[in-house]
């Protein structure tokens, strides 16, 4: 995905589900979803059994920062929550909690998530990803065995592994594996709208994972 000094909000969701349930009316989406993404972010570092600072350090972020994360005081960057992501070894939606309609936005892109769901040994997130003409957005490396698949309805891209991106129009798509640093580019002077998915493999139950470590706070 990208990597820039970027925020989330929602987009057009007055009834939201998550895995906490049914938000009715909500007012301030864009503070509900940090609440909601801190909420996650919590629970998941507490089954790791990971300290704030433990995993702050393994993200690379300041421990009073994550504390405002986690406390829904503060809307994290997209580079922090990739941080934090892969520093768990999570997929992005999950801290997004599976939420239909969550956007990361950037000057020149953005990122919709449309749908998240299992399929046999594979979490697979669906965005909605959209590019303007100007520098290439650069995602660093995630997990083992992470893919993506781009295809594109508008526009021409390059997008792949650095220094090997591959171009693709209406129509096509480029598949690569996300195991280093990678990034899309709109070329010529038409935006880019184009369907990108994510496939990461399963991780077994932190509960059982011996690697855990550190004292909860």
């Amino acid at each position: 995905m990208l990597l820039s000094d970027t925020v989330f909000h929602m987009q057009n969701s007055s009834r939201a589900r998550s895995v906490y349930g049914t938000l009715e009316g909500m007012g301030d989406a864009r503070g509900d979803l940090a609440r909601l993404v801190g909420e996650r972010l919590r629970a998941v570092r507490r089954e790791r059994g990971l300290s704030v600072g433990a995993l702050a350090d393994a993200a690379g972020v300041g421990k009073g920062s994550l504390s405002e994360i986690e406390n829904g005081g503060r809307n994290p960057t997209l580079s922090t929550l990739y941080s934090l992501a892969g520093a768990l070894g999570l997929p992005l939606a999950t801290l997004l909690v599976g939420q239909p309609g969550a956007t990361v936005a950037s000057p020149g892109v953005s990122a919709r998530l449309v749908d998240v769901s299992q399929d046999g040994d594979w979490t697979v997130e669906v965005y909605r990803l959209s590019l303007r003409p100007g520098p290439a957005h650069r995602s660093p490396a995630h997990g083992p065995g992470v893919t993506e698949h781009l295809l594109v309805t508008a526009g021409r891209v390059r997008a792949g592994p650095a220094g090997a991106e591959q171009e693709a129009g209406p129509g096509e798509s480029v598949t690569w594996t996300s195991d280093g640093e990678h990034g899309y580019a709109a070329l010529g002077d038409e935006p880019v709208a184009s369907v990108l998915v994510i496939r990461s493999p399963l991780l077994r139950s932190a509960s059982n994972d011996d690697s855990a470590l550190g004292d909860q706070e």
